[in-house]
């Protein structure tokens, strides 16, 4: 899993280390290494957890993915992400950080072989754009592929499709990306 990333502050800071003004703190880079989401049938039922913990970020160790079950077919499932960054006692929800910046953030959801499509849902930043921390996820029949979600630092929202979470011409910088495996029976 890739660090969260918050380039014009790193650069803010490398313009102003090379002067003697004090221009205050610098915000440093997050690092993120559990994405969890939550899948809730809201007619009822269990719960869906996916996780992915990387505790050695950017190392060499490969991301351990997890899914706590299989989806229903043709189910709306609420759903929510938790980000954190478990290198730290205690574990620090970058979760938090993401709303707070919601101008400057956006998640995206897509999935493979029809198994389902995500939508928007509340918050949304100022402008009324997605932020993604809170979504549905309608199932399809049954069948198996993945779901992958995208953070992205800094897109684009009033470019084509992108409040609708079209990814395409979102730009930005990726600061997660996860695939999780899913079965719809």
């Amino acid at each position: 899993m890739k660090s969260m990333k918050f380039l014009p502050v790193f650069f803010l800071a490398l313009l102003t280390s090379c002067s003697n003004d004090d221009n205050g703190p610098v915000n440093e880079e997050e690092v993120i290494t559990t994405a969890t989401i939550t899948l809730t049938p809201q007619a009822g039922g269990t719960s869906i957890v996916m996780t992915s913990r990387d505790l050695d970020g950017d190392g060499p160790d490969a991301p351990v993915i997890t899914v706590s079950g299989n989806l229903n077919d043709n189910t709306v499932y609420n759903g929510s992400i938790t980000l954190l960054n478990e290198t730290v006692s205690p574990a620090e929800d970058i979760t938090e950080e993401v709303e707070e910046e919601a101008q400057d953030h956006q998640f995206f959801y897509s999935a493979t072989n029809s198994i389902g499509t995500a939508a928007y849902a509340a918050p949304f930043d100022t402008d009324g754009n997605p932020v993604g921390v809170n979504f549905t996820f309608t199932t399809t029949n049954p069948a198996s592929g993945n779901l992958t979600v995208v953070l992205r630092h800094q897109p684009d929202k009033s470019a084509s499709g992108v409040a609708g979470g079209d990814i395409t011409n979102a730009g930005g910088e990726t600061d997660v990306q996860v695939t999780f495996p899913v079965i719809v029976e």
